[in-house]
């Protein structure tokens, strides 16, 4: 159905999921089924923001299962209904009309210990991931209100560690989310304010860096470089990057996979220019 409007059948379907999210026994299916058509709803998020005790009952379902993160114990069921509801939430971080109302009620803290996790089992992973997706629908808007929110948290500590050892993807999101917050002006102030706040960032990327030497990953590699190329823009952080940006990117063999991805081939050329002096 995609962006044509929704037929009265359909609403009508859509208004009784989200009554039945308030029923205990009808609410698990509910999650399911409204996660899964979310696409098909695009007034999703203001329906579940606004109506009576549906945001509280997402909550509830958020916190209902802290007491399994440690020590772990969570099992693959309770992570896919959990991740079902903050795939709701994310609905609602994505929505012009709901995100700035998200934010002022600091939902996204509610998922940092998810974050906070260490766990490598499946369930664990797939719970970080979608817990990462909503904070990476918050930071697509490209809105200085959202950045500035997460730079009052602990986000970027948080994406670091998850940047170091998570998974493929979920490294990705996480690095996607370090080139957002860097985007904007305040985080690239934020982050090259202090030498403490660069190198922690900085050595961060050198190691993902490193790692893609054993596990190549495109998509990876071009956040990497993206947020090489956004430090390069602060004067303090690009000196100190001519003494530590790490040797791979010089590599012309350790590049070679970005041959058909013009815009990030143009980036690396960028970087190099702005570290190398000119050379």
């Amino acid at each position: 159905m995609g962006d044509a409007e929704v037929g009265d059948a359909d609403k009508g379907r859509l208004y009784q999921l989200v009554q039945d999210l308030a029923v205990e026994e009808t609410r698990e299916a509910a999650l399911l089924e409204l996660s899964k058509r979310r696409e098909q709803f695009p007034d999703l998020a203001p329906i579940l923001w606004y109506s009576y005790g549906t945001t509280a009952t997402l909550l509830q379902e958020i916190v209902g299962i802290y007491p399994l993160l440690s020590p772990p114990q969570l099992t693959a069921h309770a992570s896919n209904r959990v991740c079902n509801a903050l795939a709701l939430l994310q609905c609602v971080a994505s929505h012009p009309e709901t995100r700035t109302l998200f934010l002022k009620a600091y939902m996204p803290l509610f998922l940092y210990p998810f974050l906070n996790t260490i766990s490598k089992t499946r369930p664990f992973e797939y719970l970080r991931l979608t817990s990462l997706g909503v904070i990476g629908a918050l930071v697509k808007m490209d809105d200085s209100d959202v950045i500035n929110f997460l730079l009052t948290t602990e986000i970027i500590p948080l994406c670091l560690r998850i940047m170091e050892s998570g998974s493929e993807l979920s490294k990705t999101v996480a690095t996607f989310i370090v080139q957002k917050i860097l985007l904007d002006d305040m985080g690239l102030q934020y982050v090259c304010t202090t030498a403490e706040r660069f190198f922690a960032v900085s050595n961060v990327l050198s190691s993902v860096v490193a790692g893609l030497a054993k596990e190549p990953s495109v998509r990876l590699l071009k956040h990497i470089i993206r947020c090489y190329l956004r430090l390069s823009e602060n004067i303090r952080a690009r000196d100190a990057l001519r003494h530590c940006l790490p040797e791979q990117l010089w590599d012309p063999q350790f590049t070679a996979c970005l041959r058909d991805d013009a815009s990030t081939k143009r980036w690396l050329q960028q970087l190099m220019y702005a570290v190398g002096g000119g050379q």
